[in-house]
This record gives C-alpha cells, sequence and structure tokens, in this order.
C-alpha cells in the first residue's frame, strides 16, 4: 500500500446543528453579483449577465463565531453575508427541476473579500485569488439539515456592523435561485457530494475594522455573530 511522504492535513468540515457529526467539505463555489442592487453597486447590469462562479479553499471555512482574525495584506476587508448550500450529491448538467434533490442542508455564511486587492487584480486584468480565497475568508455558520428546514426560497437576509443594519435584502429577490444556481455551475464542473455554494450577497457591502460585532443571518435558517480581531 502507497503511503504519504508528509502527514496529511485535517480535513475540512463544517459543523451540523445540533449534531456531534460534521459535513466533510470538497469544494467551495461561490456566485457572483446574485442579487440586483447589488450587482448595480458593483457596476455591472442584473438584466444582462448570466451567473459567474469563483472560488475558495475548502479550509478557508471556519466557524461564524468567536473572534475572526483580521487579513493580512488589505486594508479594505468586506463582508458579504450569503445563504449557503450544501450538496449531498453531485452531478454534471443538472436540470433545475432536479438541482434540489441535491441538497442536503443550509447555511449563513460570509464571503469576506479583501476589497482593494480585488479592485487592484481587475484594474489589471489579474485573477482575483489573494482578493477572495484568503484563511479564513469564509466563515459560516453550523448546516441546517433539510430534516429540520425547508428550501428556503424567500426571506429576509441581513447583516449588522456594531447594531448598525449594513446589508437587507429577501431571498426571492435573487436573480438566480438556488435550483438555477446549482443548474448552471453544474455546466461548467461535475458537482459532488461535499461540495458548498454560496449563493450571493444582497447590496450594502462595506468594510470591517478590527473590534466590530458582526451579527447576520437569514430568516428561517440561522443567524451568527462574530468579532473582528484585530491587524
Amino acid at each position: 500500500m502507497t503511503g504519504f511522504v508528509i502527514t496529511p492535513p485535517t480535513a475540512a468540515s463544517l459543523a451540523i446543528s445540533g449534531s456531534d457529526q460534521v459535513f466533510p467539505l470538497r469544494r467551495v463555489f461561490c456566485v457572483g453579483r446574485n442579487y440586483a442592487a447589488h450587482a448595480r453597486e458593483m457596476g455591472a447590469d442584473p438584466d444582462r449577465e448570466p451567473p459567474f462562479f469563483f472560488t475558495k479553499p475548502a479550509d478557508a471555512v471556519v466557524p461564524a463565531s468567536g473572534t475572526l482574525p483580521y487579513p493580512p495584506a488589505t486594508r479594505e476587508l468586506h463582508h458579504e453575508v450569503e445563504l449557503v448550500v450544501a450538496l449531498k450529491e453531485g452531478g454534471a448538467d443538472i436540470a433545475p427541476e432536479r438541482a434540489l434533490d441535491l441538497v442536503w442542508g443550509y447555511a449563513v455564511g460570509l464571503d469576506l473579500t479583501r476589497r482593494d486587492l480585488q479592485a487592484i487584480a481587475k484594474k489589471d486584468g489579474r485573477p482575483w485569488d489573494m482578493a477572495k480565497g484568503f484563511d479564513a475568508s469564509a466563515p459560516c455558520g453550523p448546516l441546517q439539515p433539510l430534516s429540520c428546514t425547508d428550501h428556503p426560497r424567500e426571506g429576509r437576509i441581513w447583516l449588522e456592523v456594531n447594531g448598525e443594519l449594513k446589508q437587507e435584502g429577501n431571498l426571492n429577490e435573487m436573480i438566480w435561485p438556488v435550483a438555477d444556481v446549482i443548474s448552471h455551475l453544474s455546466r461548467f464542473v461535475t458537482l459532488a457530494p461535499g461540495d458548498l455554494i454560496f449563493t450571493g450577497t444582497p447590496s450594502g457591502v462595506g468594510a470591517l475594522n478590527p473590534g466590530d460585532l458582526v451579527r447576520g443571518g437569514v430568516d428561517g435558517v440561522d443567524t451568527f455573530e462574530l468579532i473582528v480581531g484585530g491587524r
């Protein structure tokens, strides 16, 4: 039997609400500009743009609780609250009518962005990886199994910083609902059990600073609370 030449890294996973078991993570996909108001605030036209995707490392997923480390190499860390989808099955070219059958559960997470690095990358035509895929860039609350919740098709999605409401929208404002997101993504890659999908954020994205108290949630799914650590 072939062995590893170094000790294998710890497998990435996500907590499950009310359980000692964890959900194994394979890949993390994120949808860009999936709410019309956010697309407009980022300078895009939501009426013409099909969904596009980027990725984060699986080990960028950390608990959305306690103290979140402020990342290096940025002075402009932005919050983006999102509904997160966990897949129990995969496949390619999945029809929208079948897409929700692949879902194991839902959570609420943050797609954190080093916005200053992203702006430079956009200007220079470079990849966004270091703006989106850094350590602890995907804080996420525990997964809510479908046995405990329904598929959320509408409901308030929100985020507060130090008690001030910064982001607010409704899941029914998604340009591409969850089933369509899964279907579109499966045209580009073969999805698999353990994949997570961050489904986009409403308008109001903005900076986080050391010491900020951040609370957010999706009605009917979950809420989270964390503190931003120092630089």
